[in-house]
């Protein structure tokens, strides 16, 4: 699936914690973006296949992003990084009420496809205005977060922090990044989108 599972060039970055993070953030922003793409396609002459794979897409964003990475970046990552760098403390504040809001905007987006797929073409409109609202709010706040927060963990964080950090963020099991042994459920889920996707976004029928 090229516009999801991308391989990720190998770096010099020390920190196993900070490439799972920026892993994490290229699978996502390519999932977001293969989302985006189905939905500028449009359901054509198969519209079970279309709703069937955007309700995957979006169960998966509010599964392992929610659940998983972003508590991981609020409870550990961050309140470490306003300690040492109180600089930062409003890009953490804005960061934090993303995902604080995070959960009920992708609930709300579920919502809005089921509309579209029971109740027909005018509710269409409403869905695919606020998914591309989302996708543009999701990157950004992926691009906050790895040029401000990211480089200032680089220069303020201890060895010992770090040690906890990628110990705890090396238990995160995404499939779409390729590189880490996936959760079974999250590992079928993935393979769902895949299969299910039309060429060139997955490898399911055009």
């Amino acid at each position: 699936m090229e516009a999801v599972r991308i391989v990720f060039q190998e770096t010099a970055i020390k920190h196993t914690s900070l490439q799972i993070i920026r892993d994490e953030h290229s699978s996502l922003a390519a999932m977001l973006r293969s989302m985006r793409m189905m939905v500028e396609r449009g359901p054509n002459d198969n519209p079970e296949q279309f709703f069937d794979v955007l309700r995957a897409m979006l169960f998966y964003i509010d599964e392992f992003p929610e659940r998983l990475h972003h508590p991981k970046e609020s409870n550990l990552l961050f309140p470490r990084v306003v300690r040492a760098a109180p600089s930062i403390m409003a890009a953490v504040q804005r960061l934090e009420s993303d995902h604080m809001n995070g959960e009920k905007a992708v609930r709300e987006l579920q919502h809005l496809l089921l509309a579209w797929e029971l109740l027909g073409e005018p509710r269409k409109p409403a869905f695919v205005t606020q998914c591309n609202d989302y996708v543009k709010f999701y990157l950004e706040h992926m691009r906050l977060e790895e040029t401000v927060i990211l480089p200032e963990a680089e220069k303020v964080l201890t060895d010992a922090e770090w040690k906890e950090l990628d110990a705890a963020f090396e238990k995160n099991c995404d499939p779409l990044t390729g590189k880490y042994l996936p959760d079974p459920a999250y590992d079928r889920l993935f393979t769902r989108i895949v299969m299910r996707a039309p060429a060139p976004i997955g490898l399911g029928d055009v």
